[in-house]
Formats: structure tokens, C-alpha cells, sequence
């Protein structure tokens, strides 16, 4: 009775702490376009757009994401971290800064996969 008392709590505790335990990769694939420096000074995380840090926006990851972007033109990648919201053109995945433009090797827009928990 004893022994399957324990089993029955280890596997209980391992069905419940395993979620979160295990990371999943995502990958997303679309165009990404650079971002305005236009649009003003700030993002939606609160930080100062900065056009020379490799910083992104994305719809949907969480602030501070690492992101691997690969131009899929190139093979070029570069991870970015997720500081704002975006981007509302319809198809795209992810905007970059200029300077994660640069590292891509594109300007203006490009098809890209990203890789997220890598």
C-alpha cells in the first residue's frame, strides 16, 4: 500500500510540474519590416526607441522575448529581444529596428522565420 501511495504522488506531481518545466520552441514565419523612427520616442514596454539596439515589436510575445530572426533571402539571423507592440500591416510578423535590419541584411521588407525558446 505504501509503494503505490508514492507512485500515485510522483505521478501526480509530475503531471503537474512538467508543463511548466518544459519549454516549447515556436517558430512563426512571415515578412518583417523595420521599424519608423517617425512614430516617436517611446514603445509600448515603456523603454526609448532606440534605432542602433536590436530590439523588435511583435503582436503577441511577452516584453523581453529573445527572438532568433532569420531572413530567409540570406540566411542571415540575429536574435532580437521583443520591447513593443506591432506590426499592424497585415502580413507581417515582426517588426525590427534599423539596426536589426542592418544584421539581417534587408531593408524595408523581407520573409523572415522566427525562432522563439531555442
Amino acid at each position: 500500500m505504501k509503494g503505490r501511495i508514492v507512485c500515485l504522488v510522483s505521478a501526480t506531481l509530475t503531471c503537474q510540474l512538467t508543463p511548466s518545466l518544459v519549454t516549447t520552441a515556436l517558430a512563426e514565419s512571415g515578412a518583417a519590416s523595420v521599424y519608423s523612427t517617425e512614430s516617436g520616442g517611446g514603445t509600448a514596454s515603456g523603454q526609448k526607441l532606440n534605432p542602433g539596439a536590436l530590439t523588435a515589436a511583435h503582436r503577441t510575445l511577452p516584453f523581453g522575448t529573445k527572438v532568433r530572426v532569420t531572413n530567409k533571402k540570406n540566411g542571415q539571423s540575429v536574435v532580437v529581444t521583443i520591447n513593443d507592440r506591432g506590426p499592424f500591416v497585415r502580413g507581417r510578423v515582426i517588426d525590427v529596428t534599423p539596426a536589426g535590419a542592418r544584421a539581417l541584411g534587408f531593408n524595408g521588407v523581407t520573409q523572415v522565420t522566427l525562432h522563439v525558446g531555442e
